[in-house]
């Protein structure tokens, strides 16, 4: 009997190992943006193509991370919405926890740049009567597998050069992958630059779908 609770706890722990890294976790919540090859991984993780493919070996043998080839190309993706969860509830764990997680992400969102008395149901709504414009400054592929409802896509890149798209008088909710990406940071503070009324949506999809709210594929 003893044997046998060894090995599900071996097994569990398998899981344990696979995202004890923090590069394996960014591959993660990269993944939880849709599909991608290595080589795109390797750049937007900055790490090497070799560490990245090893990262994700790592990840497929712990059944985290699926393959599937197109054409040339092998791409990667998340082997089911429950390792999106996974991540979303570690990392949420982590920040309840550890304060040292708690200050880096205080200095991620500014005050007054978030959305601090805003539900997500309350965007949500305001965001399907034109009340606020929902950005989604993410890579337009990213946005083109899934995003949040009535959200609008224009990548971070792209921002400066057509503003004149968005309307000044509507407020601006800008949102990315989630509370580590600082692209709707950059974004909220060009906007406010120029004269917009913009905040911050640390949520990014896998966060908005855990807390049970629609995702537009």
């Amino acid at each position: 009997m003893r044997e046998l609770k060894n090995h599900l706890y071996e097994q569990v722990a398998r899981i344990g190992k696979a995202v004890a890294s923090p590069k394996r976790l960014e591959l993660i919540e990269l993944l939880c943006q849709g599909e991608k090859t290595v080589e795109v991984l390797a750049a937007q993780a900055e790490i090497s193509v070799k560490l990245a493919s090893a990262h994700l070996k790592e990840l497929r043998l712990a059944r985290l991370v699926d393959t599937r080839k197109d054409g040339k190309y092998v791409l990667y993706r998340l082997a089911g919405i429950s390792v999106a969860d996974l991540w979303v509830n570690l990392r949420s764990a982590a920040e309840e926890r550890l304060v040292e997680l708690q200050v880096a992400l205080a200095s991620i969102v500014a005050n007054g740049d978030d959305l601090e008395g805003f539900d997500r149901k309350a965007i949500l709504k305001k965001a399907a009567a034109g009340e606020v414009l929902v950005l989604d400054v993410r890579p337009s592929d990213e946005y083109a597998t899934a995003h949040l409802p009535h959200a609008r896509s224009l990548p971070v890149d792209e921002l400066k050069k057509r503003l004149a798209e968005l309307p000044k008088n509507t407020p601006v909710v800008a949102y990315c992958r989630g509370p580590f990406c600082l692209m709707a940071r950059d974004a909220v503070e060009l906007l406010r630059k120029k004269g917009y009324r913009a905040f911050h949506l640390t949520d990014g999809v896998a966060e908005w779908r855990a807390h049970g709210l629609p995702i537009e594929e």
